[in-house]
């Protein structure tokens, strides 16, 4: 069966176009499916109202409510009419982070889809403080959709992590191949490129060791790095010209080759930490991210654990 069968939207609550939401009917109709379209909303406001009962502050946040479940309907209205399976979800909640990702949890979504702003003259995409907790903390994989149309012949960039130091990295390489490669054949046989990038000569070992050779020294390492790659591209049946190892820091490779090949969706992988650090992504998944112009999609490893519980009590109003 297909992955991203049970899809969550976060909707965007200030504006009618729903970029997530048209990536996510896109999806679905190539490759099955359904879609909750979620919104968590909170006005201070209300709670703040000391003239009004109990009973009538619950009122009056389940119009609010109400009014927007309507208004999401209305957004869904021709794609519900399509046939396209939507249920629409909308929950009163002062961190919409948690909202989304206890939804996710309780709902086991499978892929979380999210609208990311595009600043207007630099074409690059802005991340909001909630977009960066769930890029973070979301067990499910999560597509940071771009407010731009999908480019033509747009490719699928998976970035992966060819140092063999860490094992870690074997396994998830391993998964983000797998799933760009499945989603690609099962939604509109787009191209699957694989980029690694590896680092250049330390300066001061050059200068502190004078027999040092540092063309030697980076033939070497993008030797090792070629290898991986072949290793891995083999696995998987990719052509050797949809791969490149690039020399130089992967925020700077990665997004580069991502604009070169006019790609539609670079695939990250972030690493699973528990305690203190399981709210980082990575310092180098971070400054990739930062650098992007196009859609993104993170995907965490098999093991990740997730920061946030599931809202087991369901102590918050809502309305389908």
């Amino acid at each position: 069966m297909a992955k991203y069968q049970n899809l969550l939207v976060a909707i965007d609550p200030n504006q009618d176009d729903q970029p997530a939401l048209r990536r996510a009917v896109y999806l679905v109709k190539r490759n099955g499916g359904r879609i909750k379209a979620f919104l968590p909303i909170y006005d201070f406001s209300y709670e703040m109202t000391t003239l009004l009962s109990p009973d009538e502050r619950t009122a009056m946040r389940q119009g609010v409510i109400s009014q927007r479940a309507a208004w999401i309907n209305e957004q869904c209205r021709f794609y519900l009419e399509e046939g396209v399976p939507i249920e629409v979800k909308v929950v009163w909640h002062n961190r919409p982070f948690e909202a989304i990702i206890q939804e996710v949890l309780n709902g086991q979504h499978d892929l979380l889809l999210k609208m990311a702003h595009q600043h207007d003259r630099l074409e690059s995409v802005i991340f909001t403080p909630t977009d960066w907790h769930l890029l973070r903390k979301c067990p499910c994989p999560v597509w940071m959709v771009k407010d731009q149309p999908w480019p033509e012949g747009g490719k699928a960039v998976v970035a992966v992590n060819l140092s063999s130091e860490e094992p870690y990295h074997d396994p998830l390489n391993l998964k983000l191949v797998q799933e760009t490669v499945e989603l690609a054949q099962n939604v509109n046989q787009t191209e699957v490129h694989l980029v690694g990038a590896y680092p250049v000569t330390p300066i001061n070992i050059a200068i502190e060791l004078p027999d040092f050779d540092p063309s030697v020294y980076n033939d070497a390492i993008r030797g090792q790095h070629l290898i991986a790659m072949k290793a891995l591209r083999q696995k998987f049946g990719i052509n050797e010209e949809f791969t490149h190892v690039e020399k130089g820091l992967p925020e700077e490779v990665i997004p580069d080759l991502a604009e070169h090949l006019q790609a539609g969706v670079v695939v990250l992988g972030t690493l699973g930490r528990t305690g203190i650090s399981a709210a980082f992504i990575g310092n180098t998944a971070e400054h990739v991210i930062d650098h992007l112009k196009c859609d993104l999609l993170v995907i965490k490893p098999e093991d990740f654990n997730c920061p946030i519980e599931a809202d087991e009590d369901d102590e918050h109003d809502d309305e389908d």
